[in-house]
């Protein structure tokens, strides 16, 4: 299962839109705290739709309480792909692994350079024009969430499109 994890988000917003993009891949989502809003805050559910309630999330008080519930309370190293657009390796180049955590920083900032600094060989970005200095939050998760159900052969992922009223001329 993939693992989404938002260090210290601050626009509810994206949070539901990220939310609901975990939903519809199975995806868990891990939120550190501190955040810029309440996870019951009406424009996370608005964003999220009826999905919010459908989502596997947690809530950390802080980035080492994630690490320890999800990696040293287990007794296991942590494999962290950190999105930012501060690394040297293309999202598209990297083989995620099964049950793998892509960390996303806060909108107004990113992944703190401290935190970075640890993970340079999983530190991934996604490429852009000129000097545009970053995509929004909810639509750089999409991308790289995307990149890794690809990978995986969009297992457990409806793959078929039917129209609602009509039929498509070829089947």
């Amino acid at each position: 299962m993939l693992n989404i994890v938002l260090h210290e988000p601050e626009i509810p917003q994206n949070t539901g839109n990220i939310g609901r993009t975990c939903v519809a891949i199975g995806a868990r989502l891990h939120l550190i705290e501190p955040m810029g809003f309440q996870v019951s805050d009406k424009w996370v559910r608005r964003a999220g739709l009826d999905y919010w309630g459908k989502l596997d999330v947690t809530v950390y008080d802080s980035y080492p309480d994630f690490l320890y519930q999800n990696f040293e309370k287990k007794g296991t190293e942590p494999r962290i792909y950190m999105a930012t657009t501060k690394a040297r390796h293309i999202y598209s180049d990297v083989t995620y692994e099964d049950e793998c955590y892509v960390m996303f920083g806060k909108e107004s900032a990113g992944i703190p350079e401290e935190i970075l600094v640890e993970h340079e060989d999983t530190a991934i970005r996604i490429p852009m024009y000129g000097d545009i200095r970053s995509l929004n939050l909810s639509n750089s998760v999409a991308v790289i969430a995307y990149e890794v159900m690809r990978q995986r052969g969009f297992t457990d992922l409806n793959t078929k499109g039917d129209l609602h009223r009509l039929k498509w001329k070829k089947n």
